[in-house]
């Protein structure tokens, strides 16, 4: 079978939409598939086209077997919502400059970014007479309605019609959260037998013989990833500023994207000395060490629909490390963690209760050992990229 990807976001582009991506085929490969990637330049997320791009219309690759043909972007970084829409709605026109290059598919999976991917999914579609699958990683547009950013009943009207065809069009949907999958039946009335769940799913499961030593000898408290609207860091900060005379205790707070400067002024003017700001990039071994230090891991969700309805990837990450993990959410996530037994549930704007959470698992290591392993042994055995690839295979395969 050979599967033609649509996504923006891919390696060594970062963030979840890109694992997700690079995760599905590494799988999809050991299944025997052939995979084509159309995809932009790298750029996410700090916005700087490599040198070596600048210029062109597109060029052609391969990565660990994979055709990539990779499509002009501008250097924009994702700092503001307007250069996000500007990146997307180019990728959309600039994503057709392969359409010449990419020969005879199977099938087409539209990946990233949500609803915008979609779009040449169908002049690719029409041209290859293929059918369509669309990935939700996000609800769009329903995270604009939320934030705020879509107030005109008139364009909600439009958004809803254009997101209902581009539910309607394809033979399968492949959302990552039972959640989404919920929202998705309910307001657009798609048949609940076209929509599968397809989680993000783990490339690599950490040996239960790893070094587990901390490169510190006080209790890390770590968030990583990306600093954006989807998480609340306040409530981090509150919970540092409430333990701040634990010695004991260190907050880490790591990753890239549109909040950091904002989290940075916010550390400094609190004083809060117990919380590490780093936004350094990491190659991927330096990453791994770094998450291997941690003691507990957080998961701070803000409280929207869009949020929680859906399964963020470090989730899964997390427990692949084997720790604990504190999750502030009323949605998806808190059931997930909650089934695989793999942490402690803090309400959302509840900074006293992760206070006490933190100090619970620093007191009790016992406790923290065993909701470590229980994350670990669900992800180990369900959720690896293979696990999940199978059954991605099994919507493309019935696609064809």
């Amino acid at each position: 079978m050979h599967v033609l990807m649509l996504a923006q976001y891919f390696p060594p582009d970062k963030g979840g939409a890109s694992t997700r991506a690079s995760n599905m085929i590494k799988g999809l490969r050991k299944k025997g598939c052939n995979i084509t990637v159309v995809t932009a330049f790298p750029h996410y997320p700090h916005g700087k086209v490599p040198t070596k791009y600048k210029g062109k219309p597109l060029m052609v690759e391969e990565r660990d077997g994979v055709r990539v043909i990779r499509v002009w972007i501008p250097s924009l970084p994702h700092n503001t919502i307007v250069n996000r829409m500007l990146l997307h709605l180019c990728f959309m026109v600039s994503s057709l400059f392969a359409l010449p290059l990419v020969g005879k598919v199977d099938v087409i999976w539209a990946t990233n970014p949500n609803l915008f991917s979609f779009f040449p999914s169908v002049v690719y579609g029409f041209v290859k007479q293929r059918s369509i699958v669309r990935n939700v990683d996000d609800l769009w547009p329903e995270v604009f309605y939320e934030l705020g950013l879509v107030r005109s009943g008139l364009t909600r009207k439009l958004f809803d019609l254009l997101t209902w065809f581009s539910y309607t069009v394809p033979v399968a949907i492949t959302p990552i959260s039972a959640g989404y999958k919920r929202r998705i039946v309910a307001k657009y009335h798609v048949p609940l037998e076209k929509v599968h769940v397809i989680e993000v799913g783990v490339d690599l499961v950490q040996p239960l013989e790893v070094d587990e030593e901390s490169t510190t000898d006080r209790f890390v408290v770590m968030y990583s990833g990306v600093l954006g609207l989807g998480y609340d860091f306040d409530i981090i900060l509150e919970a540092a500023k409430i333990l701040a005379e634990n010695k004991d205790i260190v907050f880490v707070i790591r990753g890239f994207g549109e909040l950091a400067t904002k989290l940075q002024k916010q550390i400094l003017s609190l004083n809060l000395r117990n919380v590490v700001f780093d936004i350094n990039f990491l190659p991927e071994d330096k990453l791994s060490a770094l998450l291997r230090s941690a003691d507990v891991f957080l998961l701070p969700m803000v409280s929207l629909h869009f949020v929680d309805a859906g399964l963020p990837t470090k989730i899964f990450e997390y427990q692949s490390y084997r720790k604990p993990i504190i999750c502030i959410s009323n949605g998806e996530p808190a059931r997930y963690i909650r089934a695989t037994g793999s942490g402690l549930i803090v309400k959302p704007k509840d900074a006293s209760g992760l206070a006490e959470a933190v100090i619970s698992l620093y007191k009790d290591a016992k406790l923290a050992s065993e909701l470590g392993c229980n994350g670990w042994q669900h992800v180990s055995t369900k959720m690896t990229t293979e696990k999940i690839s199978d059954r991605l295979y099994e919507v493309l395969a019935s696609a064809v």
